[in-house]
């Protein structure tokens, strides 16, 4: 087992690996910016180190200065958290050529399923389901267009190497395929600097369901279940929970087989997650795989009992992981985010100048702010969690509800308002809800 960690992020993610690192007995070195001299992450961790300014690629996305803080405070592997380096395959082989554990996949596992093309080609050739398109990047409008007619309108049109909703375009008919083709090129051009799309058909009102996937270095694989992220707002998620309301467990074994298909299709090692689109009927089709832990990995912790971040730690070190847990009970998240619901989920930074965390039975709130934090400009506007554990769906929920009313976050504005709305609403109650449950009930007013 390392005695060292170096946590290559910010904010939650790394207070809660420095969290993991002390049950294990292991020393932490955090990194930082300018602007996060007073996150509490440095406040937490054993060492700290001043990377660089508040913009990211001179700080959390500059990999010399990481690796040589890693080097220097005699890190003997670096936990990349999600979000900055943690699908840069580059960076995963030089932690590998400087001598220090890359906390994750390997980098060629990353570069296949961070090339989304690529990805689609494997999982075709593993009898995975996916959604029925190009098996490879489409190279001009002419192509495009035949491709389209191929696969039958609607089709939505997906960066190469994309994720997070950019670069992704939907046309509905062929008189739009020319101006959409474009149109998602450039994005992708503009945020991955690489210009390479791909098309597939729109499923219509899809739930977006993903399955955690957990290997070791000795072929080792298991399914923790399945997790529902269909609350989302241009492909951002807002709410996940686990299980799915939505599945049964005749389709759980079936998506938990898809999954581990899918990682043994690369020989997966560590933590990630599959995701699938489930369409009104049932069927359900492989999206994509994020080779790294998710913001979301709370409620899988909560119905299974596994501690991801320290299975994380101990797959590296070279350890097995234990067989498939049982999932028991109902867990939810959500998101708070300084964000203001009431102008198109703009960002809110600022100084938190009160701030009260809810408790309760079943309640576990995952955060780094505190009152009188400065919310950054630079950064994800995610200021915490709030998980919500109950022994059936509907237990889950109030407990959420009653916690979303006990929170206090005031001099920034927040999406707590805004959730508790959703947790009310009939339809999330009763269960009835796709990707774009959101876009219809704002529209609606």
């Amino acid at each position: 087992m390392f005695k060292k960690i170096l946590i290559a992020n910010r904010g939650e993610i790394a207070l809660r690996v420095i969290r993991a690192c002390r049950e294990l007995g292991i020393g932490t070195v955090a990194v930082y910016s300018e602007a996060d001299r007073d996150s509490l992450h440095v406040r937490f961790s054993d060492e700290d180190i001043c990377i660089g300014p508040a913009a990211g690629r001179e700080s959390y996305l500059n990999i010399p200065r990481i690796v040589a803080a890693a080097e220097i405070t005699g890190a003997e592997a670096i936990h990349p958290g999600y979000g900055f380096l943690a699908e840069n395959a580059e960076f995963a082989e030089i932690c590998d050529r400087s001598g220090i554990v890359f906390i994750g996949p390997t980098a060629d596992q990353i570069r296949r399923m961070g090339d989304k093309a690529e990805a689609r080609r494997t999982m075709i050739e593993a009898g995975v389901p996916v959604v029925p398109g190009t098996t490879g990047a489409v190279d001009d409008v002419a192509e495009a267009r035949a491709e389209a007619e191929r696969i039958g309108y609607p089709v939505i049109i997906k960066a190469a190497a994309g994720g997070g909703g950019k670069g992704m375009r939907v046309a509905e008919s062929p008189e739009v395929i020319e101006s959409t083709f474009t149109m998602a090129r450039n994005e992708a051009a503009a945020a991955f600097n690489d210009a390479r799309v791909y098309i597939e058909r729109f499923v219509q009102r899809p739930r977006h369901v993903e399955i955690q996937v957990l290997g070791d270095q000795h072929g080792n694989l298991i399914h923790l279940g399945e997790r529902d992220c269909s609350i989302q707002r241009r492909h951002q998620k807002l709410i996940e929970e686990s299980p799915s309301p939505a599945i049964t467990p005749e389709m759980r074994k079936a998506m938990g087989d898809a999954a581990i298909l899918a990682g043994r299709a690369i020989d997966y090692s560590n933590a990630g997650t599959v995701e699938f689109l489930l369409d009104v009927t049932g069927e359900f089709y492989f999206m994509e795989m994020n080779t790294r832990i998710q913001v979301e990995h709370p409620v899988t912790e909560m119905v299974t009992g596994v501690d991801l971040v320290k299975e994380q730690i101990r797959s590296a070190a070279g350890e097995k992981i234990a067989g498939p847990p049982t999932l028991t009970g109902h867990a939810i998240e959500c998101r708070i985010n300084a964000e203001d619901p009431e102008h198109d989920f703009r960002p809110s930074p600022g100084k938190i100048t009160a701030f009260h965390a809810p408790g309760g039975p079943g309640i576990r709130i995952d955060t780094h702010v505190y009152a009188g934090y400065s919310v950054p400009p630079y950064y994800d506007s995610l200021l915490g969690k709030l998980i919500a554990y109950g022994s059936t769906r509907d237990e889950a929920l109030g407990r959420a509800y009653q916690a979303l009313e006990e929170f206090i976050i005031e001099g920034v504005k927040t999406t707590v308002p805004f959730l508790r709305e959703v947790l009310k609403h009939p339809d999330f109650v009763a269960g009835e809800f796709d990707t774009h449950f959101l876009e219809r009930w704002r529209q609606a007013g």
